[in-house]
């Protein structure tokens, strides 16, 4: 999860107005820190997902293969018999290799485009239920602040494997 530099500050401001406020009121200001990254590779729901865009883009991967060896057959052909071939057929290969070579190249992109699309999907619901479990957290345990980036975290702060056991057990 990226953020602009005038949300880091917004929150950098916020974490000072606060320390300020605690300071004054006496009160304690209890922060926490969650690693998203860990959270995305490391959470029950982020496997189930991550198998998911396997087992769904498993075929036209299967696809894509089959074509890049048609491909490099066709190369291979065309390489070791083109000194034999007559002009015509020489320039037959090369037009359907050229147009095979087209073909691959479009279905591979609107393959990393479809799982891209869906893998920000899956990231999204991901995020909307750690958020959830993140929130009843710092409810339960009267949380004032829960970070998700910051340049520096004392690992005391850190509550990253508390939510991913959170998640672990929510079905």
């Amino acid at each position: 999860m990226k953020h602009s530099h005038s949300t880091l500050a917004a929150v950098a401001f916020a974490v000072a107005l606060l320390c300020g406020t605690a300071a004054v009121g006496a009160a304690e200001l209890k922060i926490g820190f969650i690693d998203a990254e860990r959270i995305n590779r490391e959470s029950a729901p982020a496997e189930v997902a991550s198998k998911r865009l396997e087992k769904e883009f498993a075929p036209r991967a299967q696809e894509l293969q089959r074509r890049e060896s048609q491909i490099k057959s066709l190369q291979g052909e065309l390489e070791k018999d083109s000194m034999t071939m007559s002009e015509s057929d020489r320039r037959g290969k090369e037009q359907e290799l050229a147009r095979l070579s087209l073909d691959f190249q479009r279905l591979q992109r609107e393959y990393r485009e479809d799982l891209n699309l869906r893998r920000n999907q899956e990231l999204q619901a991901l995020f909307e239920r750690a958020n959830r479990v993140i929130k009843q957290i710092a409810e339960s345990e009267k949380y004032d602040l829960i970070l998700q980036e910051a340049v520096y975290r004392s690992p005391r702060l850190d509550i990253t494997e508390r939510v991913l056991k959170a998640l672990a057990a929510e079905k």
